[in-house]
């Protein structure tokens, strides 16, 4: 089979329009994954029956794939009345799923901090909002940063498994294509152009900002 540059025009808005929809679930499943990964790592410093629950909640969403998560809220859900649509799931699937990565990073950023810097805190009677907030995150957040820029660069590689909902993402795009054509060729590759066209400069400013991190 040649290659059909008039294909390539025809389908490529789809493919972009695919590409919009990724970026969308890539950026809000992110912001989802970083407040909820940082709330989870401050919360396994707390109380024993926190940290239990927590803890329980995290280690079974890392040992559980993505796309048994992404199914549970999409199907399972609307047995108990709650009915969302197939977006919304993505984006809170892959936020969850990530939150409990970034919380382990988020962890041991935070356990980085010097025991100094929290008894300094404590012998200042700082109200503990203000010891995380003023002394501990500020130190603990930036050394972490390369190792979050990767997860959200693996969210972005993941969000084709919402194609199993039927997210339309620049995947679930190629795939219409595709099997309305029978050309596969030129949509895969181009899906594929595209993801490395972001996916690689994204990896590359994270590669800068960890050497920048290590060299401080």
């Amino acid at each position: 089979m040649t290659w059909d540059w008039n294909y390539v025009a025809d389908v490529l808005p789809a493919l972009l329009d695919g590409l919009r929809i990724t970026v969308i679930a890539t950026l809000l499943g992110s912001l989802v994954a970083l407040v909820l990964g940082l709330v989870f790592a401050v919360l396994m410093r707390g109380p024993a029956p926190v940290r239990v629950v927590v803890r329980a909640l995290v280690e079974f969403v890392r040992s559980t794939p993505l796309l048994v998560q992404v199914f549970f809220l999409f199907f399972v859900l609307p047995q108990f009345g709650v009915t969302l649509g197939a977006l919304v799931v993505g984006v809170i699937a892959l936020g969850l799923h990530y939150a409990a990565y970034n919380s382990e990073v988020y962890r041991a950023g935070i356990e980085a901090v010097p025991r100094g810097q929290w008894e300094a805190a404590t012998a200042l009677s700082l109200p503990r909002s203000r010891v995380w907030t003023g002394v501990v995150l500020p130190q603990a957040i930036p050394r972490v940063l390369p190792a979050l820029g990767n997860n959200v660069i693996s969210m972005f590689k993941e969000t084709p498994l919402l194609i199993g909902i039927g997210v339309l993402d620049i995947v679930g795009q190629a795939r219409e294509a595709g099997n309305t054509t029978f050309r596969y060729v030129e949509v895969y590759t181009i899906a594929g152009l595209l993801f490395l066209v972001l996916s690689y400069p994204a990896a590359l400013l994270v590669r800068r900002l960890e050497r920048r991190v290590v060299g401080t």
